[in-house]
């Protein structure tokens, strides 16, 4: 247990806050989970649980649910951003003013910013600046599991090392082992391009195309991954652990994943629209193609399995051009 350590806030309340929020107050920690959504919070507050999100988990006494951002961060230590990839750069912007202490700031988001193509940890270094160090938490854990009690290992990476080091501290246990780096690049995108790689597996499973097929597709997505986030200054061993080959394994073929339901709707013969109702929360690989295609164009790389989703998504290619594309 680690109930001397301070609270910490963590900004974003969908399933991914929530589980990081079960998982530290089941710790002893105090946790500040906040969203911009004063409904969202009111229903936390009665319900006591995450029922849109995270259904059936009870909130322990120790997380404290509001929509004030000054009283969620008052007094912490950390702050854990949560929000997803489209709603970023905005939080930033409402936390910026109200940055009084020299907190650490963790980034749990998986995403590229859209509005300048920028990772997320440079987001944060543009916004809030150097006082306030970047660090990342990324690695193969879906929200129900943590949530759940059940084991799982990421990683924390970050410049800073006494900074990631003391986050290190926060969120190692038994049953969450966290791993260290300073490849912050190399983290973000390999959390990123698996997104994409995992919609692209799920579209060939709802093809039903079998086992050899999906293995070569995650052969060669995993490739362009390597390619272009090498390129971006990742470092290959990065991409061969826990956020980039661990987080590609567990995304592609587990149901349990956004991007790989999206992927197998649209192979069964669903549209954009009738996957993304089905699915009820944010796809973060549906942004990340695009992102992914442009940041390799201006870069003279070649992205063949992004932009061929991209085309897909986009109504440019059918779902079983991908077949003639990967053989």
């Amino acid at each position: 247990m680690t109930t001397s350590l301070k609270p910490i806030a963590i900004l974003g309340a969908g399933s991914w806050g929530t589980a990081l929020a079960l998982y530290l107050a089941r710790r002893g920690q105090v946790v500040r989970l906040w969203s911009h959504e004063s409904s969202e919070i009111e229903a936390l507050l009665a319900n006591r649980e995450n029922r849109q999100f995270l259904p059936g988990h009870r909130f322990p006494d120790e997380i404290q649910p509001t929509s004030n951002l000054r009283q969620a961060i008052l007094g912490v230590d950390d702050i854990l951003i949560a929000i997803p990839s489209a709603g970023f750069r905005q939080t930033l912007i409402l936390l910026k003013p109200v940055l009084h202490e020299k907190v650490r700031i963790l980034c749990a988001t998986k995403g590229i910013d859209a509005e300048k193509d920028q990772f997320l940890h440079e987001v944060i270094n543009e916004i809030l600046g150097e006082r306030y160090p970047a660090s990342v938490l990324s690695g193969p854990t879906f929200a129900r599991e943590v949530a759940a009690g059940l084991p799982a290992a990421a990683l924390i990476a970050g410049r800073d090392h006494t900074t990631v080091m003391a986050l290190q501290q926060r969120f190692n246990s038994p049953i969450f082992h966290i791993e260290i780096s300073d490849d912050v690049i190399g983290v973000e995108a390999g959390g990123v391009i698996k997104n994409v790689i995992a919609i692209a597996t799920g579209m060939i499973d709802g093809l039903q195309l079998g086992a050899n097929a999906r293995a070569a597709l995650m052969t060669r997505g995993f490739a362009e991954m390597m390619q272009i986030g090498t390129h971006l200054g990742g470092r290959p061993e990065t991409f061969i652990g826990l956020s980039g080959l661990g987080d590609l394994i567990l995304t592609a073929l587990d149901d349990q994943s956004r991007n790989r339901r999206l992927g197998l709707a649209l192979g069964r013969g669903a549209s954009i629209l009738e996957a993304e109702k089905q699915i009820g929360q944010a796809i973060e690989g549906k942004r990340n193609a695009q992102l992914i295609v442009e940041l390799a164009s201006r870069r003279k790389l070649e992205a063949p399995l992004s932009s061929m989703i991209l085309n897909i998504l986009q109504g440019k290619a059918e779902v079983r051009d991908l077949i003639a594309w990967l053989f």
